[in-house]
């Protein structure tokens, strides 16, 4: 693990005001080493990566949350799901030509963001984010602002460094206990926050960071928690993905290829399955329902 690929979470203890700073190169990286996706879709797919980090850290509870932007456009789709452990894992679906000059609305089309936050004990919620801003962190920043929850700001950043992927960002978010003395206060940070440059967060350590941006504030910085890349795909969840499909399909896909190949498209992982091996999962199967 690199020592940038880390969340690090800080307080204005005087201000009622919690932020967030993540730098997640090498995870970045291991997301895009299976894919050879265009330079706009990595850049796009970093910010969604930084903005999922960002928003799985201020979960309360064990679980996971999933951005996933759909469009019409030439880019189909772009998901990252992340937990509460900070592991993440990410895709793109491309069908058409995307050059660097796009605009996130061109690439996309008409489209949204789902923001699915499912907690390990609880229930779900999903959450509909609009793409009426020219970026990932302003649509983000419309959503909370609509929503009516605590107020919140996002600042990502994508590009490279040393020729090589990189990503990071920050969010800025009052606390419930803050009162209207507040507000002031956020609007000073939030304009201090907004002069960080890619560069900085892809290279510099996080206490250089805080100093740079708010060497005049009062602020508690706390332990950092790493950021990995993580894949829970399993043969056994592919197992359970051959036993819900009709035997029909699956003897159709046998007749023709002499063997089901099931890849998984987050981290490239194989799981081979021939004749033998299917009737197996049929036999246990029929075991377990009687």
């Amino acid at each position: 693990m690199s020592k940038h690929d880390q969340l690090n979470r800080f307080l204005f203890e005087d201000d009622a005001v919690r932020g967030e700073l993540v730098s997640v190169n090498e995870t970045y990286r291991k997301i895009l080493h299976q894919h050879n996706y265009p330079l706009a879709v990595n850049l796009l797919l970093g910010e969604l990566l930084v903005a999922t980090s960002l928003l799985t850290a201020t979960l309360k509870f064990d679980g996971d949350i999933t951005l996933q932007i759909q469009g019409d456009g030439p880019v189909k789709m772009l998901v990252i799901n992340g937990n509460n452990y900070q592991q993440m894992r990410g895709v793109a679906r491309v069908e058409g030509s995307v050059t660097n000059q796009l605009s996130l609305k061109q690439m996309v089309g008409q489209g949204y963001m789902v923001i699915t936050i499912t907690p390990t004990n609880g229930e779900r919620y999903q959450g509909i984010v609009a793409l009426e801003s020219s970026t990932i962190a302003e649509c983000l920043d419309d959503y909370f602002k609509q929503s009516e929850q605590l107020q919140t700001r996002l600042f990502i950043h994508s590009g490279e460094i040393n020729g090589q992927p990189a990503a990071g960002g920050m969010l800025l978010q009052v606390l419930p206990s803050a009162g209207s003395e507040s507000q002031h206060k956020f609007d000073h940070l939030v304009q201090l926050t907004a002069t960080i440059k890619g560069e900085e967060l892809y290279t510099l350590e996080t206490k250089q960071i805080l100093h740079r941006l708010y060497h005049e504030e009062d602020v508690t910085l706390y332990d950092p928690q790493p950021v990995t890349f993580h894949c829970n795909c399993s043969k056994e969840r592919c197992e359970n993905i051959l036993l819900s499909l009709p035997d029909e399909d699956i003897e159709h896909i046998l007749h023709e290829r002499g063997e089901i190949d099931i890849e998984c498209e987050f981290c490239g992982a194989d799981y081979l399955f021939n004749q033998q091996d299917i009737e197996e999962l049929k036999r246990i199967k029929k075991q377990q329902i009687h």
